[in-house]
């Protein structure tokens, strides 16, 4: 019988990594890298997530998807995506801001890459008071005035600057010029992609020690060059309820915040379900059968075979709950 998976985190170093994945969810100790990502559930052929509990434990998602087809992620989705998961979660710690850049569509990355586009959304987890986070543009550009500005390193003076509060939610859809600045943990849930054009590293790329290539010219013909009033997401939670914070055709969040036990029923959904458990634990029942706890910094998947599940708190909990829509 199927139960809540959880999966072995895949670590990854980065230059700008920081330590609140140690600080708030007391993970990555001793490890004497920098890390900056930890890859929660992934199905990127290269980075296949392995479970850690129960009879399954050893076994990779793919492995899971071929054996279990729609019983694991939904009907439609395999017959959609095959034994690929098609989103992405990510938990992101930065003490350095990371690399400005852009992903392209599903069309362009297919012609381009044969690979799926990157839509994707951040939620903060946690924020320090010096944190930013760079999103679209603070007026309308064009082609000619982005080239430009890359010639003369002045992007940075017509990017759209925030500044984050835990909680705080930004959806990126595919076009949307981003970095995420310093200080900052945030969860991240995306296509199943790694199409990634970096424009501008800060001066990193001067650097013969940090310098990365970087993607210009693939990047400004993808770019949404178009000025936004609001790039945060608005949202109002209230207690022992479920809050969407993102709905697009790629996935579907909800933030659930909980402090006694509730029902969430899946039963027309179709889709396997993901829990990123951001504050609090609690314990998870599937049809008042398979059972397991979910703490702070943990991500479970729920499989699509499942109609209902019980989230019974400890005291406070915060997930969120992210399908395919």
């Amino acid at each position: 019988m199927l139960y809540p998976l959880k999966f072995k985190p895949i670590y990854k170093e980065r230059v700008w990594g920081g330590n609140k994945l140690s600080t708030v969810f007391g993970r990555v100790k001793k490890t004497g890298k920098v890390i900056g990502e930890s890859w929660e559930l992934s199905s990127m052929s290269d980075n296949l997530s392995v479970v850690t509990n129960g009879f399954l434990k050893g076994n990779n998602i793919q492995e899971l998807i071929e054996t279990y087809l729609g019983d694991i992620v939904g009907d439609k989705v395999y017959e959609t995506f095959g034994i690929e998961l098609p989103l992405l979660f990510k938990l992101i710690d930065s003490a350095e801001r990371l690399s400005v850049q852009v992903h392209p569509d599903d069309e362009v990355a297919l012609k381009r890459h044969n690979a799926y586009g990157k839509t994707e959304m951040w939620y903060v987890v946690d924020a320090s008071e010096s944190s930013q986070i760079y999103a679209g543009f603070n007026k309308d550009l064009d082609k000619d005035e982005f080239r430009t500005r890359i010639h003369d390193v002045s992007l940075e003076e017509v990017l759209n600057v925030e500044q984050p509060e835990k909680g705080d939610v930004f959806f990126l859809p595919a076009g949307r010029i981003h970095a995420i600045g310093e200080g900052l943990l945030i969860a991240e849930i995306q296509q199943t992609s790694d199409i990634t054009y970096r424009i501008y590293d800060w001066g990193r790329e001067n650097n013969p020690l940090t310098a990365r290539d970087m993607h210009v010219q693939l990047a400004e013909d993808v770019i949404d060059y178009k000025h936004r009033e609001s790039y945060k997401n608005q949202y109002v939670t209230e207690e022992n309820s479920a809050t969407e914070l993102v709905n697009c055709k790629y996935f579907t969040t909800n933030l659930l915040s909980f402090s006694k036990e509730t029902a969430r029923h899946y039963a027309d959904l179709d889709s396997f379900v993901v829990y990123m458990c951001t504050e609090g634990k609690a314990k998870l029942v599937c049809d008042d059968m398979a059972a397991e706890t979910i703490s702070a910094g943990e991500t479970v998947l729920i499989p699509a075979i499942f109609n209902s599940v019980s989230i019974i708190p400890d005291t406070n909990v915060k997930l969120l709950e992210v399908y395919i829509p």
